[in-house]
């Protein structure tokens, strides 16, 4: 039986200066973003239209804000609403933890759509774009959770090869590394099968309707292995939050490609 190797979170100390691995993962997105998005805009379905390494740079700057924003608030309005009601200071306590990929993602979708009004740009244009770019962030990011030993799996039968105790739970019982395969999954597997998908030219708003429906999809079966917030435990029909806020998401993305599908074929 594995046990995690408790990882020192502070990555590298010069002084008063402490880097934690954390931050050092979220910089490892912003440039994995960067690379991917510059290697997009030189596809012709975007050249074509005049997209530069500049707008790729400005999205980023966008997409930053929108993340931490976004993230902060998602985490304070989905999972923790009466405690930060009765302790309104503490949203700004970011270095505290608590952020929540779904209200990231919303505050990415309102980033850019403020992007694409000021660069006069369709929103669907704008997000086609940089769906492909998202997975490898939030693989960095999984892997920041397994560093860090949080968000650790449900209980794993012992005879599970790579079940992990991991001591931050408070107990020794082996669990699954729910972190790794959301890495696996939502990370890497969403990012090649996207990638390869939005290679060719596609209708306005399938790749973004691919991008919904797959991260919904992953998400919510890794969270059959995720342990649930302990503050919140499991919901209605014994589903987390997680696979409740991935219900719509999914929904979505379906009525998205959908249209962009249909749309296409009444416009043909």
């Amino acid at each position: 039986m594995l046990v995690h190797p408790q990882f020192d979170p502070i990555a590298l100390k010069l002084g008063p200066i402490a880097i934690h691995w954390y931050g050092i993962t979220y910089l490892v997105a912003f440039g994995l973003f960067l690379w991917l998005a510059a290697l997009r805009v030189k596809q012709p379905q975007f050249a074509q239209r005049g997209w530069t390494r500049r707008d790729v740079e400005d999205m980023l700057f966008y997409g930053v804000l929108g993340v931490v924003i976004g993230g902060r608030l998602g985490y304070v309005l989905f999972y923790k609403p009466g405690y930060y009601a009765a302790h309104p200071l503490e949203i700004f306590a970011v270095w505290k933890g608590g952020m929540s990929f779904h209200g990231g993602l919303l505050g990415v979708l309102a980033a850019m759509a403020l992007f694409a009004r000021m660069r006069a740009r369709h929103f669907l244009e704008v997000t086609d774009l940089i769906a492909p770019c998202v997975p490898t962030g939030l693989a960095s990011g999984r892997i920041g959770n397994f560093i860090n030993g949080e968000l650790w799996g449900r209980a794993a039968d012992a005879s599970v090869p790579w079940a992990m105790v991991f001591p931050q739970s408070g107990s020794n019982v082996p669990r699954h590394p729910s972190q790794l395969y959301q890495f696996a999954l939502e990370g890497i597997l969403l990012f090649v099968l996207l990638w390869l998908y939005a290679r060719r030219p596609r209708r306005l708003g399938e790749v973004s309707g691919a991008f919904l429906v797959g991260y919904g999809l992953f998400r919510f079966i890794a969270e059959y292995f995720r342990e649930p917030d302990s503050f919140l435990g499991l919901l209605a029909l014994n589903m987390s939050m997680g696979q409740w806020l991935c219900v719509p998401m999914v929904l979505a993305g379906i009525a998205l490609w959908s249209w962009a599908r249909r749309g296409a074929e009444q416009r043909a």
